[in-house]
């Protein structure tokens, strides 16, 4: 049995100009730019290690709040792997007849199995039980019902020696796994994911559509790897109600289409 804690980081679109249109692909709008991963056998002894960034193909300018949050530059992943080099090195790395995906949140499950769809490679050969090690880690470190601890919050309580930053997919992988490491007990359970009931591309009817907000905040805290404050979920929250009214909405001016 192998653990494979991996961590994702991801470019999205956005407005390149004040006359152009929000760019997001609907069937991916969250890309893969880089893949860390740390592989640990059963006795928590580390096996290997991946640490991989991935040339975009839907969103080939990063966006800036992308490139301030994990110092990725366009230039590095210029130089990077295609998708599907990356995820056949993925699928060596893990290279087990039995192993455990091990994530610091589901989202980043979801995205790999969407990523992986968007590029039509399979995703039967890859492993389905996961272990969501937030989850876990907010249960020990007694926080309140649906409140999931940060990383760095979390490596901090419990010790865990702090020599790199956080929002790289590598390093975030390694702490991950240090905290894995430190809360591991046998109450702990992999559960199964199913990527067809979690990455239908279809939107639900206008009339049954709502917000999920809690994955929404989720979201937000796997961005910036820590807890969400009362006011910031405030302002989200108000920032999507707003959105919706489309009073800010302006007319762009037609750019020729290519």
């Amino acid at each position: 049995m192998n653990y494979i804690i991996f961590d994702l980081e991801f470019n999205q679109g956005y407005n390149y100009t004040k006359d152009t249109k929000n760019i997001t692909n609907p069937k991916c709008p969250f890309e893969i730019i880089q893949i860390g991963a740390v592989k640990l056998n059963d006795n928590f002894e580390t096996i290997g290690a991946l640490d991989v960034l991935v040339k975009p193909e839907i969103y080939t300018i990063i966006n800036p709040f992308v490139k301030e949050l994990t110092g990725i530059t366009m230039d590095e992943l210029d130089r990077g792997k295609p998708f599907k080099e990356m995820y056949k090195e993925f699928l060596e790395f893990i290279n087990a007849d039995s192993s455990i995906l091990c994530v610091w949140g589901v989202a980043d499950i979801k995205e790999l199995f969407r990523n992986i769809k968007y590029h039509e490679l399979d995703t039967l050969i890859v492993p389905t039980e996961y272990i969501d090690i937030q989850s876990y880690a907010s249960k020990e470190l007694n926080c309140q019902k649906g409140i999931n601890i940060g990383l760095g919050n979390a490596a901090k309580l419990l010790d865990v020696p702090i020599e790199s930053t956080f929002h790289n997919a590598f390093n975030d992988a390694y702490y991950t796994a240090e905290v894995f490491k430190k809360i591991y007990n046998k109450g702990i359970k992999a559960k199964v994911y199913d990527p067809h009931k979690h990455t239908k591309l279809t939107r639900p009817s206008t009339e049954n559509y709502k917000l999920d907000y809690n994955n929404l905040i989720k979201q937000f805290e796997k961005m910036f790897k820590r807890e969400m404050t009362g006011g910031e979920k405030s302002i989200i929250n108000l920032a999507y109600i707003m959105g919706k009214t489309n009073q800010f909405q302006v007319v762009s001016n037609p750019i020729a289409k290519k």
